[in-house]
């Protein structure tokens, strides 16, 4: 076997999902870690056993050995970071959203399409093996056609003004936080679902704390809080906490969801629902084995995971048998493992959201932005089908 090699880019909460899913694979290995200071990609090379440390992440892109990095950043970092490694001839996986900016996005598309570089935006949450199998279900035809879409992100980790993370300041994050952070995942995979685009869509946003405590010291993400008044300043805040959207998806199918980074209980309730002219489905990450099933005229059933009962190409992204709960780390290793296979032969299919998805992606946040600005519905400029991705 032909092992590869990689390197992690941030330090962060995402820097070590990735870093633990990576390691999951057996044929990649992580060679080097770059973070925002020495100390910091020192601490984080020591727990997670990675020898190379920097933090000067050209000096990663510098190694001809590197086939490969993993750009875990703020966001506002992602392009660059992106642009340099393409340009290294490195193949690029990249959280999300890919950019601050369409124009940003669509310089990453060409540049990488040009270059011939296997490239990734990180929406991992397609990977469940039953969201897989509600995908097989509406391409089979078994919903019919898809009439009614609806959902919801909603989280609590910044319920409190007390809250932070960098994710709340636009200047690293951009304009848009909670609709940008997770709106960007609902958009996603309702597309990925039903193979239908958005192309309009009308938005609102809220800011329900104007200001909040900022820590006079760096906070993880979804990190617990137990610092006193006196270690915060008060800042004004210029990022949503909470947003809703109404949809047009392909030619006739209506919609809408929200999202919200204040909703107290809710951990990471992300759920999707797709109802069509002969059934529904219904998906909540929070108990990510479990798949809704109704129709009109029969009693609704739950289906678990088994991929010995789902559709044999859902069941390719289960690696456990039934009863045996697979999460939100075994998605990152079902996106990896295909974006690898990739990396180690050109010639395999690209079964993995790409920076065209990143893109559209873009695309679809400005609309947002402009929509919840001028309090209007906005067409999206995208075709109504999504096609194969």
């Amino acid at each position: 076997m032909n092992r590869i090699k990689t390197a992690v880019i941030g330090a962060g909460f995402m820097g070590r999902v990735h870093t633990e899913g990576i390691r999951r694979l057996g044929n990649v290995d992580i060679v080097a870690c770059c973070a925002v200071s020495e100390e910091e990609a020192a601490a984080f090379g020591k727990a997670m056993g990675i020898e190379r440390t920097t933090a000067d992440y050209k000096t990663i892109l510098n190694d001809p050995s590197i086939q490969a990095v993993h750009v875990c950043t703020p966001n506002a970092l992602h392009y660059p970071i992106s642009l340099d490694a393409l340009n290294a001839g490195k193949a690029v996986l990249c959280e999300k959203p890919l950019t601050l900016s369409v124009q940003e996005a669509q310089k990453l598309v060409d540049l990488a399409e040009s270059k011939k570089l296997p490239n990734c935006v990180n929406h991992n949450l397609r990977y469940y093996p039953v969201v897989q199998q509600i995908r097989c279900m509406v391409e089979k035809g078994e919903l019919g056609d898809i009439l009614v879409v609806q959902g919801t992100y909603s989280q609590d980790w910044l319920l409190y003004d007390t809250d932070f993370n960098w994710r709340i300041e636009a200047k690293d994050n951009g304009p848009l936080r909670a609709m940008g952070d997770i709106g960007s995942h609902w958009m996603d995979m309702i597309q990925h679902l039903t193979g239908l685009r958005i192309t309009r869509l009308c938005a609102d946003l809220q800011i329900f704390h104007k200001t909040r405590k900022k820590p006079k010291v760096a906070i993880e993400t979804f990190a617990g809080k137990t610092l006193k008044p006196e270690d915060y300043d008060e800042v004004p805040i210029d990022t949503d906490d909470y947003g809703a959207v109404l949809i047009h998806l392909g030619d006739r199918c209506r919609g809408a969801f929200t999202v919200s980074q204040v909703a107290a209980g809710c951990k990471n309730r992300f759920q999707v629902e797709v109802y069509g002219t002969k059934g529904g489905a219904l998906w909540n990450q929070e108990r990510p084995d479990e798949l809704w099933l109704g129709e009109r005229n029969s009693p609704s059933r739950l289906l678990l995971k088994d991929p010995a009962l789902l559709d044999r190409e859902a069941a390719t992204y289960a690696d456990l048998p039934g009863g045996h709960s697979e999460g939100y780390d075994d998605t990152h290793k079902q996106i990896y493992r295909r974006f690898y296979r990739k990396v180690a032969d050109p010639s395999a299919p690209v079964e993995y959201p790409t920076f065209r998805d990143g893109l559209r992606g873009m695309q679809l946040l400005e609309k947002v932005l402009e929509s919840a600005k001028k309090q209007a519905w906005v067409d999206t400029g995208l075709a109504a089908a999504a096609g194969g991705d």
